[in-house]
């Protein structure tokens, strides 16, 4: 399968600045519960992703064969987002941050000052503590880090958590791993608007990436036609029955919904607009 053109598709679009970096791909995909390690590894590359999420967990870095996970990741061509994923309180949350920041220093990748920030809620939900989420960010921010912090799709919370200095706000289309695409585009509208738009107080340039629920590539495409500027997922693909043929989709998704969005799309309306006009149509041959 061929890949779009990095040459042709920057003269098209501009990169995504995230923490300081410029990106070309505004996928962000998660190394977790594929079947194995190899198809990981390929998932990643059929993706084009250059920012990848790692649970900074000690079971998630050693599999029960003994293999590392960071033995099948290029920590040269990939930036490596620590998140917080398993964390229910924001204590927790700031020590897995820190414990990701030493990991990546040994490594010196440049996602070293960088996490993902989850706060959970309760485990059958896996939906935000806001509190949690608010008091971890500006503890984590203060420390430091470029926090890109995941949240519900509550506007004012949105609106809170970039006050409390976070790098992006990462509002869930769905629950986490639910495959249900953009439950609520009004709200992801609403962010956009909010955190945007320089009347509401906004910044034009301020990332926001729609995280979690995705369950196929129509899903990226629509967060990415209401105007998001990325999409971060990882269920989606690894419990694909084909992970490698689903990465290169959501690939391809993003950039169709990021160029649609762009291009503009025509109004919706009621009733049928002809193709073409009704002044100069032929309505009599002579002779007939």
């Amino acid at each position: 399968m061929t890949h779009t053109n990095p040459e042709t598709e920057t003269s098209l679009d501009t990169p995504l600045t995230l923490g300081g970096r410029a990106l070309r791909s505004r996928l962000i995909v998660g190394t977790g519960k594929y079947r194995d390690y190899p198809t990981m590894q390929q998932a990643l590359d059929a993706s084009g992703a250059e920012v990848i999420t790692v649970a900074v967990r000690r079971e998630r870095l050693i599999d029960e064969q003994g293999h590392s996970l960071l033995d099948y990741i290029d920590t040269d061509r990939y930036t490596i987002l620590p998140n917080t994923a398993g964390c229910f309180t924001a204590v927790d949350a700031v020590r897995v941050a820190r414990l990701g920041r030493e990991l990546l220093e040994q490594l010196d990748n440049p996602g070293r000052e960088w996490v993902k920030l989850e706060v959970l809620g309760d485990r059958k939900t896996l939906l935000p503590d806001p509190q949690g989420t608010l008091e971890a960010c500006r503890e984590l921010v203060a420390d430091g880090f470029q926090v890109l912090c995941y949240t519900s799709d509550d506007p004012i919370m949105a609106a809170k958590i970039r006050d409390a200095g976070a790098t992006s706000v990462m509002p869930a289309g769905s629950p986490i791993g639910s495959g249900q695409g953009v439950l609520n585009p009004a709200n992801i509208r609403i962010i956009l608007e909010m955190l945007k738009d320089p009347e509401s107080g906004g910044q034009p340039d301020y990332p926001v990436i729609v995280d979690a629920g995705v369950g196929t590539a129509s899903d990226v495409t629509v967060a990415m036609e209401l105007g998001s500027d990325g999409v971060l997922l990882n269920t989606g693909v690894a419990h694909a029955k084909e992970p490698v043929k689903m990465a290169h989709a959501m690939r391809h998704a993003l950039e169709a919904g990021r160029l649609a969005y762009l291009a503009g799309r025509i109004p919706r309306k009621l009733y049928a607009t002809a193709s073409s006009p009704w002044e100069g149509t032929i309505s009599h041959i002579p002779g007939e």
